[in-house]
């Protein structure tokens, strides 16, 4: 049985997986990082750089790969939780953790806020917990045990999937859905004006964006995160995407399931982007491009071009000091220059002996 103050780990390996060497009674009461891990914690070793700090941890337990079991011991006394992937084993283990916290602290009561401004059409989930000061539009659909919590805005039309949980302040625009299990993070808009203008001899004349935004189950939209509704078509987000904070994702894209893009990643309207795709932080990508599944676009990189083969690309300059990066710069500049004079040397050499002293006289 678990202990009111942690877990054994004969019944944490139970739940979770794994083989266990040493004490399956031994409590654990948390997760930590390895330098900050107390004789009460659990940690993890999923870095082999990291091998050292490990074996002078002080926690209880570490979860490990089997290929680190030698240099462990017999130096660490504790636990070892053996596993194919440390990092997913890390991660399953403190949402154990978190969910315990999450008990013991006091529930929501269902219902609606008598603040909050509720459009008579909409259909709210008795078990729905609807906060202060939030505004909800006719013809809403919130299904069951959904979270809505202060401030926030939802549109007519929109579809709320059950389990999901809005944070304070998120802008859920018309007719805008998402699915089941789903986690919006305060300050996002959703369903937002496309960006599309067509130039009529210099002035800009605004296309109307009548599309909406399809969101599958298990997404997580970050903080300040923006997701553009489509012109004539929806903008698409599959199954199990992560967002973290501040992304753009433009009118009419298509994410696929189990793509993660990391902060500030920009993505162009009518890009088409495939599964279990990652993206580094301020990762770019233009407009009306393709990417295939299993693609790994580097932090910072810029995407000109569709990518049909999975793999990990990168695009860009490596960091130098300025002087340096100057004088690179410059080369690059002179390239087409430096080129036509290597074209013009190697004819030369290709030219019989008489006829290359012919040309150099003249």
């Amino acid at each position: 049985m678990s202990d009111r103050n942690g877990i054994r780990l004969g019944e944490l390996v139970e739940r979770l997986g794994g083989q266990l060497i040493g004490d399956d009674n031994l409590i654990v009461n948390g997760i930590a990082p390895l330098e900050q891990a107390e004789a009460t914690n659990i940690t993890f070793l999923s870095n082999s750089k990291l091998r050292q700090q490990a074996r002078k941890t002080l926690a209880a337990a570490i979860i490990i790969h089997e290929a680190d079991v030698g240099f462990l011991q017999p130096e660490f006394k504790g636990g070892l939780i053996l596993v194919e992937n440390p990092y997913v084993y890390f991660a399953k283990t403190a949402q154990f953790f978190a969910q315990s916290e999450l008990q013991k602290q006091p529930t929501l009561a269902p219902g609606i806020h008598p603040s909050a401004c509720v459009d008579p059409s909409a259909q709210i989930a008795a078990t729905a917990v609807i906060g202060p000061l939030v505004c909800i539009e006719s013809h809403v659909v919130i299904e069951d045990n959904v979270r809505i919590d202060g401030g926030c805005f939802i549109g007519r039309g929109a579809r709320i999937g059950a389990h999901s949980h809005f944070y304070a302040n998120v802008s859920w625009h018309h007719d805008c859905r998402i699915g089941r299990h789903a986690i919006v993070y305060s300050g996002a808009v959703i369903g937002n004006e496309g960006f599309g203008f067509a130039n009529d001899a210099g002035r800009w004349i605004k296309i109307p964006q009548r599309g909406g935004v399809i969101i599958g189950d298990d997404v997580e939209i970050g903080a300040n995160t923006c997701i553009d509704r489509g012109t004539l078509t929806d903008t698409i987000i599959e199954d199990g995407v992560k967002l973290d904070n501040q992304i753009q994702i433009g009118h009419n894209c298509y994410i696929g399931a189990h793509t993660a893009m990391a902060g500030c990643v920009g993505v162009a309207g009518s890009a088409k982007i495939g599964r279990h795709c990652t993206f580094g932080g301020a990762a770019m990508v233009l407009g009306h491009l393709n990417i295939a599944d299993n693609v790994h676009i580097s932090a910072g990189s810029l995407v000109s071009r569709s990518i049909s083969e999975p793999g990990q690309y990168t695009g860009f300059f490596p960091l130098a000091k300025n002087a340096d990066w100057e004088k690179s710069a410059a080369i690059v500049r002179n390239l087409d220059s430096l080129r036509d004079r290597v074209r013009a040397l190697e004819k030369m050499i290709e030219l019989p002996t008489s006829t290359r002293q012919e040309s150099s006289e003249n």
